[in-house]
């Protein structure tokens, strides 16, 4: 049995896009990859409209809590997506590094968020699911 490859999305805060990142792989993909999210300063909590639209897809990811990135994580990442370029790791990932750039959607309305909601997942379909 294979192990399936570890996909870690990292932004500023772990708040927003790469726990927006980690929701869309678990909807689109879970039988392929393990989702994951970490933040280089991580906030209190998910970002509300985030969390709602992708409760629009149909999970719930209120209540998950933003976490630090680690250099255990990068080491264990098959796959780390920044989701904001330039970002200081505390180590080198192990595994391939994308440079996305989306922008911070801390004070967005769940309307905001809708048009980057489609956009990470596009970018999901075409750089992670069709390899």
């Amino acid at each position: 049995m294979t192990t399936k490859p570890t996909v870690l999305f990292i932004c500023k805060h772990n708040a927003g896009r790469s726990q927006l990142g980690t929701a869309l792989l678990e909807l689109a993909a879970p039988d392929r990859y393990t989702a994951a999210s970490a933040g280089i300063t991580p906030a209190e909590e998910v970002n509300p409209s985030i969390a709602a639209t992708v409760g629009e897809l149909g999970l719930d990811i209120a209540d998950r809590t933003p976490r630090k990135v680690t250099a255990e994580l990068l080491q264990a990442a098959d796959i780390v997506v920044l989701m904001k370029p330039g970002l200081e790791l505390p180590a080198t990932p192990r595994g391939t590094v994308l440079e996305w750039s989306f922008p911070d959607p801390s004070s967005w309305s769940p309307e905001d968020v809708r048009p980057m909601r489609d956009a990470v997942a596009d970018r999901i379909q075409h750089e992670l699911l069709q390899q």
